[in-house]
């Protein structure tokens, strides 16, 4: 066999099972003279779950092998890996950015640490997360004299912070933003990434002085959120409304973008908006001396309540970028997000100048680090190059551009894409200008091809029949509603399964569909007053 056969042996390897390609590239590469015993073999090499057949294990797989995480030794909390780290702080780089756009927002970071008094302050708030707040009751050896809850989310820790900063409607808009853990201690079982015990999210709170400023920002943020998912996650969102029975306790309504997981056909809430009207103004009887001064009968001055807004993001968002691109070898990453851009692994075989071409790959290297691209060299010699490609593809990387004797001929590198497997050998000096324009397609087709599924996943229908067949082929179910609570609670309960949770609304869309007059729900035959996505959800 000639040299540049074998080195194409090599290249072509990654085709073939995991166990025999291990094996046969060290014997083909320049490292099979060394005794098997001192190759590294790793048997999970790999995704061995199917993702259309067994999805749970497939995706904890890819989070786990993929190095977005690892399992930590208490159920439901998970370590976050370089790689999802990088994505995360990725995330709110963008975000920052983007609100200070928005203007008047300062970052700030609260206790996370709250009085049972506080937290149970508002009844209606408390109610929804009741069964997932982790109360602190001792320190060292002392029992505490009041309990204290890791904080679930932050409204009662920062609107007393709110009443005692605003005084006057110069105070306002107050806008505040935190980047910090929550604890949710879920009864139901964990989820990587998208239902954990404790997780990382922004979340910001923001106080007004009339009802439009505070609707106005509640789009304005939800907008921020779509383009958090869509320019850089490359997933496609759905925006629209809560139900009032979906929507977050105390708020006057709340806004969402919905990811959906045509896969096993649920949907995903990305990300929220609320508007919290005057309810925990109220409560924490937080109000301001406005421009125009009133008085009651009595002349004591009369102080409105602000208007307020809640909103966050969590790194649900790095478990849905996962579940939305991933394949069977395992974890697709965005360029703009991924750790490494760009993967250079040098192909030798017996008998090459090794170390010509160590030096060249380092000399790709820093002329694409010279060029702003995030790009790692492979040198590990304990692994084999067949080996190094499965691996580097299973953790997502957009690009592998492969070096070998051939290519030094040539003055050339073999460049692969690892969202479609295709190959292409690339003169170096044309190489900065070809690993932008393919960095660039990547992120376009994974967003295209995201949206087209989600498009075909979508499913139209007007009657109760329609509705029970596109929830049994996983679809994402558009139908006309009459908008009432105890027709959403017959749905869900009558869409139960075996160990199958009962769909519900997921959102109704900003863009509607034409509603005709004799339209009718789907579900109770009253006429229909608005078009509601539904499914089940994670």
């Amino acid at each position: 066999m000639s040299k540049s056969g074998r080195e194409e042996d090599v290249r072509s390897s990654s085709s073939q099972s995991m166990v025999e390609k291990t094996l046969e590239v060290a014997k083909a590469s320049v490292f099979g003279e060394r005794k098997e015993k001192e190759m590294k073999k790793e048997t999970r090499l790999g995704i061995s779950a199917k993702k259309d057949e067994d999805f749970p294990s497939w995706y904890s797989q890819v989070c786990r092998f993929g190095e977005l995480i690892t399992l930590s030794d208490t159920k439901g909390l998970y370590i976050l890996e370089p790689s999802a780290t990088k994505i995360w702080n990725t995330l709110r780089s963008y975000m920052d950015a983007e609100l200070e756009k928005l203007g008047g927002v300062e970052e700030k970071k609260f206790p996370m640490l709250i009085k049972r008094d506080s937290l149970e302050k508002e009844k209606d708030h408390i109610e929804g997360f009741k069964p997932e707040v982790a109360w602190v009751t001792r320190a060292g050896e002392h029992d505490l004299p009041t309990p204290y809850a890791l904080r679930p989310t932050s409204e009662t820790i920062i609107y007393p912070y709110f009443k005692n900063r605003i005084r006057t409607h110069r105070d306002l808009p107050m806008k505040v933003n935190q980047w910090v853990n929550v604890v949710r201690w879920e009864v139901s079982d964990p989820i990587p990434l998208i239902r954990g015990r404790e997780f990382d999210w922004q979340e910001g709170h923001s106080a007004f002085a009339t009802k439009e400023e505070a609707d106005e920002e509640v789009l304005e943020v939800l907008n921020i959120y779509s383009r958090v998912y869509e320019d850089l996650l490359a997933v496609p969102v759905i925006k629209g409304r809560k139900s009032d029975k979906e929507k977050f306790a105390g708020a006057d309504y709340t806004t969402s973008v919905e990811a959906f997981i045509p896969t096993t056909g649920r949907g995903v809430q990305a990300a929220t908006s609320h508007c919290l009207g005057q309810n925990f103004a109220k409560m924490f009887e937080i109000a301001f001396e406005d421009k125009e001064v009133k008085r009651d009968k009595k002349g004591k001055i009369i102080k409105p309540m602000v208007w307020q807004n809640s909103w966050g993001l969590s790194t649900r968002s790095i478990g849905v970028m996962a579940m939305t691109h991933g394949d069977e070898k395992g974890l697709v990453l965005p360029p703009k997000v991924a750790r490494h851009q760009v993967v250079v692994i040098p192909v030798p075989f017996k008998g090459a100048d090794t170390k010509r071409i160590s030096q060249e790959c380092q000399a790709v290297k820093a002329t694409l680090q010279g060029a702003g691209v995030r790009v790692i060299v492979d040198e590990r010699e304990n692994y084999a190059c067949g080996w190094k490609y499965a691996d580097w593809e299973m953790k997502g990387v957009p690009l592998r551009i492969e070096l070998g004797p051939r290519d030094l001929e040539k003055n050339q590198v073999r460049v692969v894409r690892r969202d479609t497997g295709v190959k292409m050998d690339v003169l170096r000096v044309d190489l900065v200008e070809k690993v932008k324009d393919l960095l660039e397609a990547i992120q376009r087709d994974l967003y295209d091809e995201a949206k087209r599924k989600l498009e075909e996943s979508i499913q139209k229908v007007e009657t109760w029949d329609e509705f029970k067949e596109a929830l049994r082929l996983k679809k994402l179910v558009l139908a006309p509603w009459c908008d009432e609570v105890e027709v959403e609670n017959d749905v869900k309960e009558n869409t139960k399964g075996e160990n199958e949770a009962g769909a519900k609304t997921l959102c109704t869309p900003f863009e509607q569909p034409e509603l005709r007059e004799d339209t009718l729900c789907f579900a109770s035959g009253k006429p229909a007053k608005k078009w509601t996505y539904w499914g089940r959800s994670y």
